[in-house]
């Protein structure tokens, strides 16, 4: 029998090994933590043992881009069983005993994948922290929030940038909740049924630091549903980033001049002097959509029937890939935001100058005119538009302007004419107004600042403990393997 076809190595086992710098730290892991699951059950010979364990230890020591991956033998758990072998000939079949390969790869895959996830909760936690900051420094920046691009109420730049804060909290929470799941162990799964020579799959789970061990033993050998979950919230996060990133790049041009990106986060224009582009924007937006297509991709792959192994093969690359991706954008996001320049003077004028106002001018007419709030919409619109072809802000609208409407629509007048409508004109009043929960008024956005630092403080902790435990099972079982290298143990185990 020949080996592999040309065109199977080059479109199959060197995508396969293309992955393998996500697996390699992992796969050392899980055979350290199996060679010695096999020694506790007396199953394995000890100076078999120290060998296997010695030339791990090898491995482990080796970065992956040194170590001898090659397509031409297959997939990366191939390359690593022909370099054992090469090294301690049939003593290396002691890695397959009650464990198929992939079984190995599965856990390599959640062990690095529970470190991004961690990790990128807590850079999801820096861009709150960062985002929060700049809120409590434009409480009393007012600018006409927006709709669809259009004007729709008067509100603060704080009150703005903290919607943004409260999903990607939501984000984090969800992904500490799918960490619950990847930090699980398929160990001691088999193929589909487990194996008669580790009757006890708890071992390798508390070798690995893993917070459990997947029930079903089939299902843990083939399930892929938390990956989606794990793509899903990660493209959630970045989504939430790139609408944040849309209007910026917006708000930044000449026509609105609301923002200035910091100099660092921009690129100038080759060909035009004056141009400096908003290329950060860019990374951002574009990375959502990269992100949304590697979800769509892997549910396209994972629809396959159970138990085949094209639900897995690409899932080592693009999890891994997605959520680097994600780690990127989300600290990216931070450092915009960060440095971000807020045009107040700018938005103020905007503020000033158009008719967000409208909504509370309504609403004023109910209260104090006896008038349904279909017709105070109705007047008020008509009164908005012969301010607008008259050259006149919302801020002058007059009593007057409104009677005059209100005749137009009703018949007769509302009886405002010299009426002061400054509390339902003055934008910066109309912020003042909105003190209650979730609202724009500088009481209410000090009570969301609190409480979101709380809340990021919390998953902040809460992600950090998950990586030092992570750290430290990980480093007692290299202290493990360390000890039983030595040779004073080959009469005890």
């Amino acid at each position: 029998m020949g080996g592999p076809a040309p065109e199977l190595v080059d479109s199959g086992f060197a995508l396969e090994n293309a992955d393998a710098p996500f697996l390699h730290r992992g796969l050392n892991l899980a055979d350290m933590a199996h060679v010695l699951d096999l020694s506790r059950r007396g199953l394995v010979p000890p100076a078999a043992r120290r060998a296997l364990l010695e030339l791990l230890l090898v491995a482990h020591a080796t970065p992956a881009d040194e170590f001898p991956y090659d397509p031409a033998l297959g997939e990366p758990y191939n390359s690593r069983e022909a370099w054992s072998v090469s090294h301690l000939g049939d003593v290396a079949g002691w890695l397959h005993a009650g464990r198929p390969r992939r079984e190995a790869v599965r856990i390599a895959l959640r062990l690095h994948v529970r470190h991004q996830i961690a990790e990128l909760v807590t850079e999801a936690v820096r861009f709150g922290r960062d985002a929060v900051a700049r809120a409590e420094e434009h409480v009393e920046t007012v600018m006409p929030d927006q709709t669809y691009l259009q004007h729709a109420q008067p509100s603060t730049f704080a009150h703005y940038l903290l919607s943004f804060v409260y999903s990607t909290v939501r984000d984090a929470q969800r992904l500490l909740a799918e960490l619950d799941w990847v930090d699980t162990s398929p160990g001691g799964a088999g193929c589909v049924n487990g194996t008669r020579l580790l009757e006890d799959r708890a071992f390798v789970a508390e070798s690995l630091g893993f917070s459990g061990v997947i029930e079903h033993t089939r299902d843990a050998m083939w399930q892929v549903d938390g990956l989606i979950s794990v793509l899903a919230v990660a493209s959630s996060l970045v989504s939430n980033l790139s609408k944040l990133a849309e209007d910026l790049e917006i708000w930044s041009s000449s026509e609105f001049d609301y923002v200035d990106l910091d100099h660092g986060f921009t690129r100038a224009s080759v060909l035009m002097p004056q141009k400096r582009n908003p290329y950060s924007l860019s990374i951002i937006r574009g990375a959502s959509g990269v992100l949304i297509g590697r979800l769509s991709g892997f549910l396209a792959v994972s629809k396959s029937p159970s138990a085949r192994s094209d639900n897995l093969i690409y899932a080592y690359g693009e999890v891994p890939r997605a959520l680097d991706l994600a780690v990127r954008i989300t600290r990216l996001s931070a450092g915009v935001v960060r440095t971000l320049r807020v045009n107040g003077a700018r938005l103020a004028e905007e503020v000033r100058g158009g008719y967000s106002q409208a909504t509370d001018l309504a609403e004023h007419l109910v209260q104090t005119c006896d008038v349904d709030y279909r017709t105070a919409y109705l007047v008020v619109g008509r009164a908005v538009r012969a301010a607008s072809r008259a050259g006149v802000p919302g801020v002058e609208i007059t009593g007057e302007m409104l009677d005059r409407a209100a005749v137009d629509h009703t018949g007769h007048a509302l009886g405002l004419a010299g009426r002061d409508l400054t509390e339902a004109l003055d934008p910066w009043r109309i912020v003042l107004s909105r003190d209650a929960q979730g609202g724009a008024a500088p009481a209410a956005v000090h009570r969301m600042t609190t409480d979101l630092t709380r809340r990021l403080d919390d998953l902040d902790d809460r992600a950090r403990e998950r990586l030092a435990a992570f750290d430290r099972a990980e480093n007692a079982l290299l202290e493990a393997v360390r000890a039983a290298t030595d040779p004073a143990m080959e009469d005890t185990a």
